[in-house]
């Protein structure tokens, strides 16, 4: 046998051919409506400007109906017919919940849209007892939750997705993958429309009809692109599929016989994978960044927690800390419903761990404190509600400082060089900065670039007794297009005491302009305020 062949990827393609019918009776029967269940139901879209069939229950298949079939022939061959309204988004969460649930199987699930699945099973079907043993499994366990679902196994995701619309339960060996679709109709290739009438009208009616044809006359006459679909149906060679989620570094996981249900068990069950997955990592020197835990329900419900690390995590002791933090934070508590039948535990970031001398640096011991203290803060309220202060390159006041996650620029934050203040000398900045700068009313000023004699903020009357300034800061102009105007800051102080930070925004004469073309009064601002 081949290297190649002993590397051949074994693909599970799934399809649920009545995904929008089976998503609405699903609600009815959660919401005690199962006898709406009876009546023949269909699912309809507009098309052409005509409502036609976009799904369709077994009941309504029955008495002749079918996809694309107009819903005015279909009321007129069954009155009682219960019609429902296609929801395309719904559909397609539906499905990525599927797929979610599909993550116990293997983490390489791919979207087949608009119903279906792809399940990259090399090297993992062996865990379930073999492929007949996973297949079976599967297509049980989504009938149960209320789908109709076809499968199929085979070493290309096309050959398998054909089977599933035309012989389902097929496991191809490999290397038998041409054999098992050579008396399929051309149509199960899913080529399209044109392509298929086109094959049929040259008298090729079956995939073996096709495949018996050279493959440059197929691509004269069709196309290269049907080409490689054909070649990949027909087990010859194949494109890789396009995981929804990138597969983390580490995984860890724990299957029961008996659903869980307590918080007690989950804790200890998220402590052993810890324990699990630090092992694991400590072999080659690693720490995890990001972390999540997987819960999954025997209904098919499956509830994902994320939490992030400012520095590798070596210690199992501190992915409890942070998972307890992030459970009790939820603000829709995990509802175990009848049981989790299984938990995983992934390292989806590491990184290598740098060791430090921590004996004798005791500014180590502060930086570990503090970066534990922004991990379970951000495990309580979010990451992205965690920030340092980061310096900006710039002389626009409001653009001066970044605001970034703390967790991922801890070590930037500390490293980071401020302006030194004057000594003695009065800030040159407010110690409150408004996040927009609020307008003021300046009745008169002293021109072209005096301060105000006083102003209203906030509907109160303020006079000045002391000015600083101008200080003027033009805008960045290779920035901004010239759409910002230049502004002359000043520190003014009133007749309480209070200190303000005002500004003009533009040149008396020189920048504003009334729609004519006029000079304008420019505007006044207060952009801060001094202790």
């Amino acid at each position: 046998m081949s290297a190649s062949s002993v590397n051949r990827r074994r693909i599970l393609s799934l399809w649920l051919p009545r995904l929008p019918i089976d998503r609405i009776q699903r609600f009815f029967s959660s919401a005690g409506l199962g006898e709406a269940n009876h009546e023949p139901s269909i699912v309809v879209i507009k098309d052409n400007n005509a409502l036609v069939i976009h799904a369709l229950d077994e009941a309504a298949e029955r008495l002749g109906l079918y996809i694309g079939h107009p819903l005015a022939n279909a009321r007129a061959m069954c009155p009682d017919l219960k019609v429902f309204d296609a929801d395309i988004v719904a559909d397609a969460k539906t499905l990525s919940d599927i797929a979610d649930w599909c993550d116990r199987f293997t983490p390489l699930v791919a979207l087949d849209a608009p119903h279906g699945l792809f399940l990259d099973i090399t090297g993992c079907a062996h865990l379930f007892g073999g492929e007949a043993a996973l297949l079976k499994t599967l297509v049980r366990a989504l009938a149960r939750q209320g789908f109709a679902v076809s499968a199929a196994i085979a070493g290309t995701s096309v050959c398998a997705r054909t089977l599933t619309r035309q012989a389902t339960g097929t496991i191809v060996a490999d290397g038998g993958e041409a054999a098992a679709i050579d008396q399929f109709p051309v149509s199960a290739l899913g080529a399209g429309e044109a392509i298929t009438t086109g094959l049929r009208r040259a008298g090729l009616k079956t995939i073996g009809d096709v495949a018996s044809r050279s493959s440059h006359e197929i691509t004269a006459r069709f196309g290269a692109r049907f080409s490689t679909l054909l070649a990949h149906a027909l087990g010859q060679g194949d494109a890789p599929i396009n995981p929804r989620k990138p597969l983390p570094d580490y995984i860890v996981e724990k299957r029961f016989a008996e659903p869980i249900a307590t918080d007690t068990m989950i804790a200890m069950t998220l402590s052993r994978l810890a324990d699990t997955l630090i092992a694991s990592m400590e072999k080659q020197g690693k720490g995890a960044r990001r972390l999540e835990a997987a819960f999954f329900r025997t209904d098919g419900v499956v509830r994902a927690i994320t939490v992030e690390t400012g520095r590798p995590v070596t210690r199992s002791a501190v992915i409890d800390r942070l998972f307890r933090e992030r459970l009790d934070a939820l603000a829709d508590p995990l509802d175990p419903g009848f049981g989790f039948d299984m938990v995983r535990l992934s390292a989806s970031r590491t990184e290598i761990v740098v060791q430090e001398q921590r004996d004798l640096d005791a500014h180590v011991h502060d930086n570990d404190e503090i970066a534990a203290l922004i991990d379970r803060i951000a495990a309580r309220i979010g990451g992205k509600r965690v920030v340092v202060h980061l310096p900006k390159d710039t002389h626009i006041p409001e653009s001066a400082v970044l605001a970034a996650p703390a967790q991922h620029h801890l070590t930037a934050a500390m490293q980071a060089e401020w302006p030194a203040r004057a000594e003695s000398e009065p800030p040159l900045r407010p110690l409150r900065l408004f996040d927009k700068p609020e307008p003021i009313k300046v009745p008169f000023a002293t021109v072209p670039d005096g301060p105000p004699h006083q102003f209203t903020w906030r509907r109160a009357l303020h006079a000045v007794v002391r000015v600083e300034g101008p200080e003027r800061i033009a805008m960045e102009w290779w920035r901004q297009d010239g759409k910002q105007l230049t502004r002359d800051y000043f520190r003014i102080e009133d007749a309480e005491g209070l200190r303000f930070w005002i500004f003009r925004d533009g040149l008396y004469e020189g920048e504003t302009f009334d729609g004519e073309g006029k000079p304008v009064s420019p505007n006044w601002y207060v952009h801060g305020l001094f202790a």
